[in-house]
C-alpha cells in the first residue's frame, strides 16, 4: 500500500521544500531535497518517533529555504561531518541536519541580532 499522502499529511511544507527554486549552479540544497525526499518515503508511518523526526525535518528544510542565514550556517557545518562507511548514510545525514538546526536554535537565542537601518 502507497502510504504517501499519510506521510504528506505530516509535512505541511512538502509542497514549499520540493517546489523551491534555488540556483541552478546550487548542488548543496538540490542535495538536501533529494535526502528530504527519500528520507520521508521511506518511513514507517506507523512509527511515532519516526513519523515525530519527519515533522521536525520537514520544519527544519522549511527553516532552510526561509533563513538565508540558517542555510549559509547547514551548508557550512554539514560540510564539516565525517562518516563512517559502516553506518545508514541517510540516517546519519538526517541526525546531522537535526542537531545542527538544534544547535543553531540554541545559539540564535543567545543572540540578538539588531537590524541596520540605513
Amino acid at each position: 500500500m502507497d502510504n504517501s499522502k499519510q506521510i504528506i499529511e505530516h509535512c505541511p511544507n512538502f509542497y514549499k521544500i520540493v517546489n523551491f527554486d534555488y540556483f541552478e549552479d546550487d548542488n548543496f540544497t538540490a542535495f538536501l531535497i533529494k535526502v528530504y525526499r527519500n528520507y520521508i518515503f521511506s518511513v514507517d508511518i506507523l512509527d511515532e518517533v519516526e513519523i515525530k523526526k519527519v515533522e521536525k525535518i520537514d520544519n527544519v528544510l522549511s527553516k532552510y529555504i526561509d533563513d538565508y542565514i540558517f542555510r549559509k550556517t547547514m551548508k557550512y557545518e554539514l560540510a564539516q561531518i565525517k562518516f563512517e562507511h559502516q553506518q545508514n548514510l541517510l540516517q546519519c545525514i538526517i541526525n546531522s541536519i537535526l542537531g545542527i538546526f538544534d544547535k543553531y536554535e540554541e545559539g540564535r537565542t543567545r543572540n540578538i541580532y539588531i537590524a541596520r537601518w540605513i
